[in-house]
């Protein structure tokens, strides 16, 4: 049976606050905005059926899950655990950042770029970290999944154990540890279909909607470039189940409700372009959105186009299991060894929507300024894209949720120079709802 997770970010603290770093220290305390934020979290998630809490033992997680816990009209166990205690950074602990920065140039440097190289010596021995912390997030999921089958558990712990929880989950390599960003009192949903080892999917990243934040603001004031890449609204064969592929189907009502909401959503954000599959389904979804933003002019890249299903378009999955024996579950366990009756396979996808992606952030992130742009696509291109930029492959295909109307945001603080920073996947907030309960339909 399947185990969802609700992974938490605790509250503003006052070494947040101080731009201090905290690793284990338990001198930091919620601030009054992140006890305030806490209830927030608390209002979002009360009225979801949460089967279990858990929580690091440091103060700063442990309060805001004691707040999001007295949301709940029937307060679920509190479990404080040892494996989700933050990064230790022991000669780093209490310093401002600044201070880091400037005494460990090199150090701090390869904290951001190589972090999972990072040594530290402690009491005359070598210690990495970050390979620490990542074996212990697999560590907590092999003690706590154990017992989770059909159950939803809330995590509310820190932000790097959070990357941590999330990368491994997923098989993100150590690697890219600084490549996702987690906000005080986020939300982040992964959906394990078994115990450890079985595929894990990542539903959503960093929502903060609940927050008042529409989109987690970048990491650098000076961002070069942030793409939010959209999934097209729904059509009546997502409604359906039917595989679409290159059929052109147009948005259905539902869609174009989608659709206005993404852009109610982004009605405020400076957009200043915007891509877009040719076909009508996201060039639709891309015009609506662009209503408010009348000075951008659509750049139709046919790369972008959906995976080519072949011979199963416009059919439901039974009538593919029916023609096809054993295909279909083939394309679900393990879809990069899967060649579409006269299509495509995942991997001709791969590689024309990363050129493409890699063409377009380079044509865009030219010049001095800063620029934000969407880019509307389906969930084939959309998976693909965000699987490469997550380290992942073409085998972890399903490992990445895209909804409808879903909005995920990816920066480039230096354009192509340095790794870009997924900000958010998936997020949900302008559909009325944490989890998404967007059509299951088909590709």
């Amino acid at each position: 049976m399947a185990t969802r997770v609700i992974i938490v970010r605790h509250g503003q603290s006052t070494y947040n606050a101080e731009k201090r770093i905290q690793g284990r220290s338990d001198l930091s305390v919620l601030t009054d905005k992140g006890k305030a934020d806490a209830q927030k979290v608390g209002q979002t998630l009360g009225s979801l059926a949460i089967d279990k809490i858990y929580c690091s033992p440091l103060r700063r997680a442990k309060e805001t899950a004691q707040i999001i816990q007295a949301s709940f009209a029937q307060p679920p166990a509190l479990v404080p655990s040892e494996n989700l205690l933050e990064v230790n950074l022991p000669l780093w602990e209490k310093m401002t950042k600044e201070d880091v920065a400037n005494q460990y140039p090199v150090e701090y440097c390869l904290w951001h770029e190589a972090p999972d190289q990072l040594a530290m010596t402690v009491d005359g021995a070598e210690y990495y970290p970050v390979a620490a912390l990542y074996a212990q997030a697999q560590r907590f999921w092999q003690d706590v999944l154990a017992d989770a089958a059909g159950q939803t558990l809330l995590i509310v712990a820190h932000n790097g154990i959070n990357r941590c929880l999330l990368m491994s989950a997923i098989g993100m390599p150590a690697s890219h540890y600084q490549r996702l960003q987690q906000s005080n009192c986020n939300i982040n949903v992964l959906n394990f279909s078994g115990g450890w080892g079985d595929p894990v999917q990542l539903e959503s990243l960093n929502q903060t909607a609940h927050m008042g934040v529409p989109l987690p603001p970048p990491r650098k004031e000076n961002n070069r470039l942030r793409l939010l890449l959209i999934r097209h609204g729904e059509t009546q064969w997502n409604r359906e189940g039917r595989f679409q592929g290159i059929r052109d189907i147009p948005l259905n009502e539902n869609g174009k409700n989608q659709a206005q909401k993404a852009a109610e959503f982004l009605k405020n954000i400076p957009i200043n372009l915007g891509i877009s599959s040719p076909m009508a389904r996201p060039k639709e979804t891309a015009e609506i959105i662009l209503q408010y933003h009348p000075a951008v002019t659509l750049d139709l890249q046919p790369e972008l186009t959906e995976i080519c299903h072949g011979l199963w378009e416009g059919k439901l999955e039974t009538e593919i299991e029916a023609e096809y024996p054993g295909l279909l579950q083939q394309w679900k366990d393990a879809p990069a060894t899967v060649q579409m009756p006269e299509g495509e396979n995942l991997q001709q996808v791969w590689d024309r929507a990363i050129a493409c992606w890699q063409e377009r952030v380079k044509f865009y992130s030219q010049g001095d300024g800063s620029t934000v742009g969407i880019v509307v696509a389906h969930d084939a291109i959309n998976k693909v894209i965000l699987a490469y930029l997550l380290g992942l492959s073409p085998a972890h295909f399903w490992q990445i949720k895209q909804g409808n109307g879903g909005v995920s945001v990816i920066d480039y603080p230096q354009g192509l120079d340095k790794p870009p920073v997924i900000q958010a996947i998936n997020l949900m907030g302008h559909l009325g709802t944490v989890l998404d309960q967007t059509a299951a339909g088909a590709l």
